[in-house]
């Protein structure tokens, strides 16, 4: 019989992190972060990364891993968070995966495999001309002709997965849907209970906007001045929403009060491509982040007995 594996997703700011937690204490469990961010070591308040008093002494995997020098991809995810997941099975507790990041959980719960795409660093700086040149909308109507169904779930204004799908037809000759259909086939080997955070639209607009704010009171510029200090090059850690937005205000290509308005912008946009992500998944249990974490942690238990 196949061991159960908790995965609880939703946008950001819904409280997965609180929820976690508390179901954590519940069932004897230990998290997995599923977050292309709070991966890196040092960007903690742009990635709202819990704190050690939040975690409540339960261990979590997957947090502070990576220099924000290096690059980390889903596949580095997948094979991290499938070790992570037979460790804390083989201890005799309960794995539970946490995070927003679509891409990571559906690697996880629908077995993608994505270990044949590595990354043509000459190819991508040549993307990355066609943007400056023709603009995003040119090189997003590329995919779009190569890997149409892929295309459906992504956004135009999401530069990071228009050229990934250009990365994969590249490497592979093969299109990201043609690659996760094969992959799709080898089936998991685990059972996989996802849950996800939802609220009221303008009551989750109102908490991102409230967190941002929380995140330059609590020191982001200073954070962001930190690791440019500290690192030459980060070539993914930087594009991270929050950081890239206050990149662009060092280096006076904004205001303080314009960069932190794009940062609120952009993350009401991401909350909504997130929802619009994992709608797409029919076996998802939906529930209510106002019922708060206690509740919420109870509905989990009922569910996988």
């Amino acid at each position: 019989m196949k061991k159960n594996v908790v995965v609880i997703c939703g946008p950001t700011a819904s409280g997965k992190t609180a929820l976690s937690i508390e179901l954590a204490k519940r069932i004897n469990g230990e998290i997995i972060s599923a977050d292309s961010m709070q991966i890196y070591k040092y960007m903690d308040i742009g990635t709202a990364k819990p704190t050690k008093e939040e975690m409540c002494g339960i261990k979590h995997y997957l947090l502070d891993c990576i220099s924000p020098d290096q690059r980390y991809s889903v596949a580095n995810f997948k094979k991290d968070a499938t070790d992570a997941i037979k460790e804390i099975i083989s201890e005799g507790k309960y794995p539970i995966v946490v995070g927003g990041t679509g891409l990571y959980v559906d690697s996880l719960i629908y077995g993608i495999d994505y270990d044949e795409t590595k990354t043509d660093l000459k190819y991508r700086a040549k993307l990355e001309e066609l943007v400056n040149e023709k603009g995003l909308e040119y090189v997003y109507n590329l995919a779009k002709n190569i890997d149409e169904e892929a295309m459906k779930k992504i956004s135009v204004n999401d530069k990071k997965r228009i050229c990934r799908v250009l990365e994969i037809y590249n490497s592979t000759g093969k299109t990201k849907t043609e690659l996760e259909a094969e992959s799709r086939k080898n089936g998991v080997e685990y059972n996989y209970k996802v849950f996800a955070l939802n609220m009221d639209r303008e009551l989750l607009y109102d908490r991102i906007n409230k967190r941002v704010d929380l995140m330059v009171e609590n020191g982001l510029i200073e954070e962001v001045k930190n690791l440019i200090s500290k690192y030459e090059t980060m070539p993914t850690a930087l594009q991270g929403l929050g950081y890239k937005e206050i990149v662009e205000y060092l280096n006076n290509e904004c205001t303080k009060e314009e960069a932190i308005d794009k940062i609120k912008m952009e993350s009401r946009r991401f909350a909504k491509r997130q929802l619009t992500w994992f709608r797409r998944n029919k076996d998802i249990v939906w529930l209510n982040a106002l019922n708060g974490s206690e509740k919420n942690a109870e509905i989990i238990l009922k569910e996988i007995g």
